[in-house]
């Protein structure tokens, strides 16, 4: 199984703040246990030891779980900590720059909000996945566009690559979105802000159970 066929499930993204590293790294270790598929780190400080750091003791611990790790929005970080992929938005930088310091076997993610043409062009580009969000309103990003279920479906039909939805996904509403077309269920807030992180983290697990059982 290649890394793109395990893109099915729970997408954990670190908040970017956080106490301090060995508790962002028990919270991460939470997640896992519970059954999270990927995990992001997303830190939008200028600290780079630290940042380079904390995505080093990550990597190491999502690897022994066998996990892939995506760093967020920097290319760079994720070539010098040995990550997975990196996962970039509209000002991160170029698809294709991104691969070529990556190199092939290694995972570059896309956001494209809610723009089906921007989806197109990424997949086409080479994208191993897209997200597109936010579908809910959102406590991390609340000035985020507005996504719709239609995108997820029209995706599924015409993009041939795995579908991220984001965006104030909890595990109530999470399984309609599987439904329609997500292939991750992307979550910042309902698994890193619960009091019990690998319990909620099971709780999206069983959005993909309730979707399966449903088609």
């Amino acid at each position: 199984m290649t890394m793109n066929e395990r893109l099915r499930g729970l997408y954990a993204i670190t908040p970017d703040r956080h106490v301090d590293l060995a508790q962002l790294r028990s919270d991460v270790e939470a997640a896992l246990a519970g059954g999270a598929r990927i995990v992001q780190y997303r830190d939008k400080s200028g600290d780079t030891e630290r940042r380079r750091l904390e995505a080093r003791v990550l990597r190491d611990l999502c690897s022994a779980f066998a996990v892939p790790f995506i760093v967020n929005d920097d290319v760079e970080l994720a070539v010098a900590t040995l990550a997975d992929g990196v996962h970039i938005g509209r000002d991160d930088g170029e698809l294709a720059v991104a691969r070529r310091r990556l190199g092939e076997g290694r995972l570059v993610g896309v956001s494209c909000y809610n723009d089906f043409e921007l989806a197109r062009q990424a997949a086409a580009g080479g994208a191993d996945y897209i997200a597109f969000g936010s579908f809910f309103a959102s406590p991390t990003k609340p000035n985020a566009v507005s996504a719709t279920p239609a995108l997820l479906r029209r995706a599924r039909k015409a993009l041939g690559v795995p579908v991220v939805a984001i965006g104030g996904i909890s595990p109530e509403n999470g399984a309609a979105l599987v439904r329609d077309g997500a292939d991750m269920l992307a979550v910042v807030s309902a698994v890193f802000g619960a009091d019990d992180i690998t319990a909620a983290t099971r709780a999206f697990a069983h959005c993909f159970d309730t979707a399966e059982e449903t088609t």
